[in-house]
This record gives C-alpha cells, sequence and structure tokens, in this order.
C-alpha cells in the first residue's frame, strides 16, 4: 500500500492563503455589506455578530479551536496543519477586510449582492479545498458523524448549513434569505467549477473496425497518446478494440474529422472531463505529429 503523503508544500499554504483572502473578502464585502446570511460556521459568526455584535474574525477562531481539539484525531499530520492554517488566515483577512475602507456600491441590489458574493467566495473556497485546505468548523463535524455513526459528509454538512441557515432568520428577513439562497447556489456551484479544474477536456471513446488507421491519424495529426482497450461485442461476442483518447475541446472538431474519413459507421461516445493533467494539458502541449514521427 503506498503511504500517504503527509509533507507540507509551499505552494499549498500559499493558494490556501489566496483561497481564504477572497472567502474572506466575499463575506465583509458583499454578505456583511448586504444583510445576506451563510450557512456552516461562517454563518454563524455571522448571527452572532447581528446578535451580540462578536467579530467575525475574533469567533472564527474561538468556535474553531474547540472543535479541531475534539477532531485533531481524525485529522493526518497536514491536513490538521493545513486546517489551523486556514482558520487563522481565514479569521485574519477578516478582520482587515473589515478594517479596509472599500465600498462596493452596488445601489442596494440584492440580486448583484448575491452573483459577487457566490463568485468571489466560491472561487476562494473552492481554492482552498483544491490544495487540500479547509477552515475546520463544520467539516470535522462532518467527519466525526462520519466516522462513528456512518453518516456521508454531504449529508451532515447540508443538514448543518440548513439549520444554520434557519437561525439566520433571527436577524434577516425572508427576501434577504431568498437571495442567500441564490448565493448559496452559486457558490456550490463556483466551487466545484474551481475545484474541478480549468484543465477541462474530452474523453473520447471509439468503436471501429479501423481502429489502427484511425490511432495513426490521431497520434500523427493530433499528436495526442491513445490507449487501446480489449472490448467484446455484447450480442456477436466478437473481439474488438476500443480507442481511448482524451483531446481539447478545441481539438474535438478535428478528431471528429479523422474518425468520419476512416470510417463513417464508427460508433463515437464523447465524455466530459473535468480535469486533465499530464502531457498536452497541464505539461507543454506537444508538437502535432512527434508521436508519429517517433513511431515511424
Amino acid at each position: 500500500m503506498t503511504q500517504k503523503d503527509e509533507s507540507i508544500h509551499v505552494l499549498d499554504l500559499v493558494m490556501i492563503g489566496i483561497g481564504c483572502a477572497m472567502f474572506a473578502f466575499g463575506l465583509v464585502f458583499f454578505n456583511i455589506a448586504n444583510h445576506l446570511a451563510d450557512g456552516g460556521i461562517s454563518g454563524v459568526t455571522l448571527i452572532l455578530r447581528a446578535l451580540f455584535g462578536i467579530d467575525p474574525a475574533y469567533s472564527t477562531i474561538l468556535i474553531n479551536v474547540p472543535l479541531i481539539l475534539i477532531g485533531w484525531r481524525f485529522l493526518g499530520r497536514q491536513s490538521l496543519i493545513y486546517t489551523i492554517y486556514g482558520t487563522i488566515m481565514l479569521s485574519l483577512f477578516l478582520w482587515i477586510w473589515q478594517r479596509v475602507p472599500i465600498v462596493i456600491q452596488l445601489h442596494g441590489d440584492l440580486l448583484l449582492s448575491a452573483l459577487g458574493a457566490g463568485v468571489i467566495g466560491g472561487f476562494g473556497s473552492g481554492l482552498l479545498y483544491r490544495y487540500g485546505g479547509t477552515t475546520g468548523g463544520t467539516d470535522i463535524i462532518a467527519r466525526i458523524f462520519e466516522r462513528f455513526r456512518g453518516v456521508p459528509m454531504g449529508r451532515t454538512l447540508l443538514y448543518l448549513d440548513v439549520i444554520v441557515l434557519l437561525f439566520s432568520l433571527v436577524y434577516i428577513d425572508i427576501q434577504h434569505m431568498a437571495y442567500t439562497l441564490i448565493y448559496s447556489y452559486i457558490f456550490a456551484r463556483i466551487v466545484n467549477f474551481t475545484q474541478e479544474g480549468a484543465y477541462a477536456a474530452r474523453g473520447i471513446i471509439v468503436v471501429s473496425d479501423h481502429h489502427q488507421a484511425i490511432t495513426d491519424n490521431i497520434m500523427d495529426e493530433l499528436g495526442r497518446g491513445v490507449s487501446l482497450i480489449d472490448g467484446e461485442g455484447g450480442y456477436s461476442h466478437h473481439p474488438r478494440k476500443m480507442i481511448y483518447v482524451v483531446v481539447a475541446p478545441s481539438e474535438l472538431h478535428q478528431l471528429r474529422q479523422i474518425i468520419q474519413r476512416n470510417d463513417p459507421r464508427a460508433f463515437v461516445s464523447v465524455i466530459n472531463v473535468n480535469e486533465a493533467l499530464g502531457e498536452g494539458f497541464t505539461f507543454a502541449v506537444p508538437k502535432k505529429g512527434w508521436i508519429g514521427k517517433l513511431k515511424r
């Protein structure tokens, strides 16, 4: 079994810091400034601010410290360090942004406020999660319930968010709650988009009797690596070769032309790939034809 990497990476810490800064910016200049609530521990800090005037920068630390102490045994070394670091950075930026004289004038438009909060906060949180960070809070509670009660983390987080949002009605009205729900939806979508990565691609599966010609053309003209998978017809039980290749969206049209040219009757399945890592995506794009030239 491969041992989990528990080392601390400087890039992770930098990106977690940037993510915390963005999330805190959205919370201060969009949520707080326009009386929008939030879920999770951030929502609890907003409730405490509205009812008792407690600065979210301080309540974030006060709430998370006991949760981290309770849940430290369920976190690995890296997760524990990143959680503590993320909590401190979030509190720090909440403190900073509340003292920076910035006014984002939206003329009371709650829809724009919800959009701004969702996009900026969601991108910041997505960045935070993408590099292994967390700000503790409900994540730790969800892990404990998953460990001892077998409740999936996603379900626990959803229930906790619903509870916090319902309690938020003590300081906001139904109209602001409606826009908070819009914010929450946009926030979740942006988080998912950020976590999935910017290197979106298309996975193509091709079933054809002319698989070798198609494979050669793909490697020669697109410079993409191709995998040949052994398959079997469900009806005929005849063995067949299936082509699997991942391409950038901009190359999809050219790939279709290659397939059509070699076998108009080929079966083609196009799959959305949320993230593609490696040569041609996160590394330098190979020059077209280099694979074919090496092959020859």
